[in-house]
């Protein structure tokens, strides 16, 4: 999946929020930060389970 979000290297707190909604859910991940894009690895298993926890993101606004 690919989140089409345009943000700053100023911006603080987008990897923070996907990973509280996964927290929340207790999917576990590891996040690689590059220049242009940001990755977040889950397990396959649980692959399902959190592009649905990350598009509640989209619900709360």
């Amino acid at each position: 999946m690919t989140l089409n979000i345009h943000s700053s290297l100023d911006a603080v707190g987008l990897t923070a929020a996907f990973s509280a909604k996964l927290t929340e859910k207790n999917i576990s991940a590891n996040v690689i930060a590059a220049y242009y894009h940001d990755h977040i690895f889950v397990p396959k298993e649980k692959a399902e389970q959190a592009l649905n926890a990350i598009l509640e993101l989209q619900k709360i606004k």
